[in-house]
């Protein structure tokens, strides 16, 4: 079964809304969604009608929050989204009656989701049993800066299904922000957490592929005992939410098919490029694909991962 993941995507908010809900935003990337059985992404916002955000009141340009109307969870499914990550720091942007709002929408528009405290969502694909979880470093999500806990819930994951799959929210943002340090990352003196001290542990503890986002650009990707470690796919989709230009506006879609027991047996990166005022477009050109190839050797060395030419996924062995 194959899973395809991407990153930060905000479908709308109050710097503007896209026409047909989002639909004509995404629908450069929705066949490769709708080629791999889940598409997955971060969901930067909450879905909201008509709750109050945490900007209230705030000066303009010192807060960001990111919010889109219920009826925008349509999108997803009609993109080839099956699952979205709520575990970010955007998810509680319109506070807690619009992360109950977000459910619903996702709930109406048959759209699961995973992040929330001490969460596991299960989905069955062609009889395999997927637990999906996501982590981040706030308090109505799964703990990221709690490694023990974290360790904890991913064992049960994989005592409940056959194969465990994590996304991470994670790191510090901008076009500088593009490698994996050693030890925890700090962003506006936010305790961001340890993403590589984090992504072992729970790989140690039976997850099969660990996902993520949250510095808005591509990390590398790294083999962690025979498990992928995509650190960042950096920026999906957002109108005229995100930053651009120059490493901000490269991102990509990573397509994972795993066997029944977790393993990985083929991958396939999709370079990305947004363009004004968020939209992504499929580039051929694969400039993402470069600087992942780049990041991934001088992130990782002798454990980096390695994507052919056409974006082929080199799997050990």
């Amino acid at each position: 079964m194959t899973i395809a993941w991407a990153g930060d995507t905000v479908l709308g908010s109050t710097y503007g809304l896209p026409p047909e809900q989002g639909r004509l935003m995404l629908a450069n990337v929705a066949p490769v969604f709708n080629a791999a059985d889940v598409g997955w992404v971060n969901l930067e916002e909450a879905l909201s009608n008509g709750s109050t955000s945490k900007c209230a009141g705030a000066t303009p340009g010192n807060c960001f929050a990111f919010g889109a109307p219920m009826s925008y969870a349509r999108t997803l499914p009609a993109s080839g989204i099956r699952i979205v990550n709520l575990a970010n720091n955007h998810a509680d942007d319109y506070g807690a009656a619009g992360q109950v709002s977000t459910l619903a929408a996702l709930r109406a528009a048959g759209v699961a989701w995973d992040g929330k405290p001490g969460e596991i969502e299960v989905m069955r694909i062609h009889g395999i049993r997927v637990a999906f979880l996501g982590f981040a470093p706030y308090k109505w999500a799964s703990r990221l800066d709690d490694i023990p806990a974290a360790v904890r819930l991913v064992k049960r994951a994989a005592a409940e299904a056959d194969a465990v799959v994590v996304a991470i929210h994670a790191g510090a943002e901008g076009s500088t922000a593009d490698h994996v340090p050693r030890g925890t990352e700090y962003f506006l003196g936010e305790n961001r957490g340890n993403s590589r001290a984090f992504a072992h542990a729970v790989i140690n503890a039976g997850a099969d592929l660990v996902v993520g986002s949250g510095p808005h650009v591509i990390r590398g990707v790294q083999w962690y005992h025979g498990k992928l470690i995509a650190y960042s796919l950096g920026n999906l989709a957002g109108w005229h939410t995100f930053g651009m230009g120059g490493t901000l506006s490269e991102s990509g879609i990573i397509t994972v098919s795993l066997r029944g027991d977790g393993k990985i047996a083929s991958g396939k990166w999709t370079s990305l490029l947004l363009e004004d005022p968020g939209i992504p477009m499929v580039d051929s050109s694969g400039r993402s694909l470069q600087l992942v190839e780049q990041l991934s050797r001088d992130d990782f060395g002798a454990s980096a991962a390695h994507f052919a030419a056409d974006g082929t996924l080199v799997v050990p062995g």
